[in-house]
């Protein structure tokens, strides 16, 4: 877990997209530990930071293809300058429609079910739906577990896209373990 503590890459770097990576395997699995725990709004964060973590990855390993799609000089600055790094909570939807716009499809409606796990996360099951897209916390708890299966599913897809490490092997490794 000290992984996590280590200062990233700068998002120019090679290494970032590992980095960032790395960091999402392993808030998944502090997910699914706190799952294991009972922790279904502490898991739920967790989630949706791993699926955020994911996001920075795919957006600096496919920022040359989002600078060429952008329409602005300004879009192309936000992008190199706050989207990546940042990756800001208010526009993860709007970057999630940019990814499938050059080629990564479905990953909009899972960075919604990551959104509403972060929303779950402050203010937990709401049988009215007033604050909370949850009525119980089984019904948030099953969403962790899904978004986690997919964050696996697309981390192993980048193993020929990043400097892949036998720390990313082994995290995978036991994020995969840990959903059996």
């Amino acid at each position: 877990m000290e992984i996590l503590e280590k200062p990233l890459p700068k998002p120019t770097a090679e290494d970032y997209a590992a980095a960032r990576l790395l960091e999402a395997l392993v808030e998944a699995r502090l997910a699914l530990e706190f799952l294991e725990r009972g922790l279904v709004r502490n898991a739920a964060g967790k989630a949706f930071q791993a699926w955020k973590a994911l996001l920075a990855a795919l957006l600096r390993l496919e920022l040359d293809k989002l600078l060429q799609a952008a329409k602005t000089e300004e879009e192309k600055r936000w992008l190199m300058e706050r989207a990546v790094p940042r990756i800001p909570t208010t526009r993860m939807k709007t970057l999630s429609q940019l990814l499938e716009e050059i080629g990564h499809t479905g990953i909009s409606p899972w960075t919604d079910k990551a959104l509403n796990l972060h929303e779950y996360q402050y203010n937990g099951p709401d049988p009215d739906l007033a604050v909370s897209m949850y009525r119980t916390r089984a019904e948030a708890a099953k969403d962790v577990v899904l978004l986690v299966a997919e964050l696996t599913r697309r981390a192993e897809a980048l193993k020929a896209r990043v400097k892949w490490t036998t720390e990313l092997e082994e995290a995978l490794r036991a994020l995969k373990e840990q959903l059996k």
